[in-house]
């Protein structure tokens, strides 16, 4: 099937020579064409180019979409978050207004163990509903690849309930979905860490293994949750099942958890608000793409990450949304756009790279999804009219996006 968007007033986000991911001075190359045409088929991009340049013969083009003078921009890549969760926290936001820490909510029982105890509770019906929901909200908003995190389990059966979730998400929508195995995203209750960390070795990371239900590994890797020495343990049970780390770094404190993530291959080292300038160094010349999350700093009035210093010494940045229900409930991609740009200094450019190829490369996505290229998948979403690209990030409420295309489906 052909299809032929027309009346495009700027096609951004323009590959002719595709990159796994963009680093240091390539973060400001963000290509446009103006007064452009996009032809897509069988759900992949076929070919693009200026109206002046001369458009496709029409006999051949069995659908038309017109975007009457808005612009095409490939869908946001989502490399963090943790959608499937039951009820929510408001609680603790109020808690939170009132002077209250992250840690210290933890330790009275609150935060990841209350999401915890609501997922117990919940049947997986029930939670597959809650999480398409979130799914199909972000989806509107221009999401079209996403990383999904389970960790709100705990124990055996409820994280493979949590990823059993994911799987069928996967199934059912024409969103990207890659799943994470975050077994290690706090201590059980009632056990002791040394405990739990054995039964996420032995026991739940073999079963999902074998279940082939997770793409990736994750470890919250921070003060007060798992060291570095358990992260390396868990990393290595889970690399002998084909699951590559995805690391929660530096959230809270300088955890040692980009060091290990480095040693270890990880795709990505995620958070990064206490990184050090000596961590910067170490994700020099590796294959880790450090990702912001700076909805979760603007969320907890946390400091923000250095994404701009990361860039400046030659370093790819991603940014995520951290959709969660304790630290950020929200999953608004654009908005996460703006952060990085008020508040990590990035240019407007930056910004959607960081929102896209290379969130796309955090996921080990890039090669077909993140950019508007010949051969990826027609994953994109076309907006209202706007005077420039630099106004997504400026406009930081206003809703843009008027239509989403993914896998070449109007949704």
């Amino acid at each position: 099937m052909k299809q032929l968007v027309k009346n495009i007033r700027c096609l951004a986000g323009v590959e002719y020579e595709p990159k796994l991911r963009l680093q240091g001075k390539e973060m400001a190359e963000f290509n446009t064409i103006d007064d452009a045409w996009l032809l897509v088929e069988d759900g992949r991009f076929a070919e693009f180019g200026s109206v002046a340049d001369g458009m496709p013969a029409l006999v051949d083009i069995d659908e038309t979409i017109d975007a009457e003078g808005g612009m095409v921009l490939p869908s946001w890549c989502d490399s963090h978050t943790h959608i499937v969760f039951a009820g929510s926290r408001e609680r603790e936001f109020v808690d939170k207004i009132n002077g209250l820490s992250y840690e210290e909510i933890a330790r009275r029982g609150g935060g990841i163990l209350n999401s915890a105890d609501l997922l117990h509770n919940t049947s997986e019906d029930e939670l597959y509903r809650q999480a398409m929901r979130r799914l199909d909200e972000v989806i509107r908003k221009g999401t079209g690849c996403i990383e999904i995190k389970s960790g709100y389990g705990l124990n055996m059966e409820d994280e493979l309930k949590m990823l059993r979730v994911i799987r069928r998400m996967k199934e059912t929508s024409d969103a990207r979905i890659v799943s994470t195995f975050l077994g290690a995203h706090a201590v059980a209750r009632g056990m002791t860490q040394t405990n739990y960390v054995r039964l996420i070795i032995d026991e739940m990371i073999p079963e999902v293994g074998r279940q082939r239900l997770a793409d990736f590994v994750d470890v919250f890797c921070d003060r007060g949750f798992f060291t570095p020495e358990e992260t390396a343990r868990i990393l290595d049970a889970a690399a002998a099942w084909g699951m590559r780390p995805k690391i929660h770094a530096d959230e809270l404190a300088s955890s040692g958890g980009v060091e290990v993530g480095v040693k270890h291959g990880a795709l990505s080292v995620d958070h990064l608000e206490s990184m050090t300038v000596e961590e910067i160094e170490i994700l020099r010349h590796s294959d880790t793409m450090p990702t912001v999350l700076p909805g979760t700093s603007f969320f907890l009035n946390m400091p923000y990450g250095k994404a701009r210093r990361m860039i400046d010494a030659g370093l790819g940045v991603a940014v995520a949304s951290d959709y969660n229900p304790g630290s950020t409930p929200s999953g608004d991609m654009k908005f996460v756009v703006s952060l990085a740009c008020i508040k990590l200094r990035l240019q407007p450019s930056e910004a959607l790279n960081a929102a896209t190829i290379n969130g796309a490369y955090a996921m080990g996505e890039s090669a077909e999804y993140g950019s508007i290229a010949k051969g990826k998948v027609a994953n994109f979403f076309i907006t209202h009219q706007l005077p420039s690209v630099d106004f997504i990030p400026y406009a930081y409420t206003t809703p843009i996006v008027k239509k989403v295309v993914l896998r070449g489906k109007m949704q």
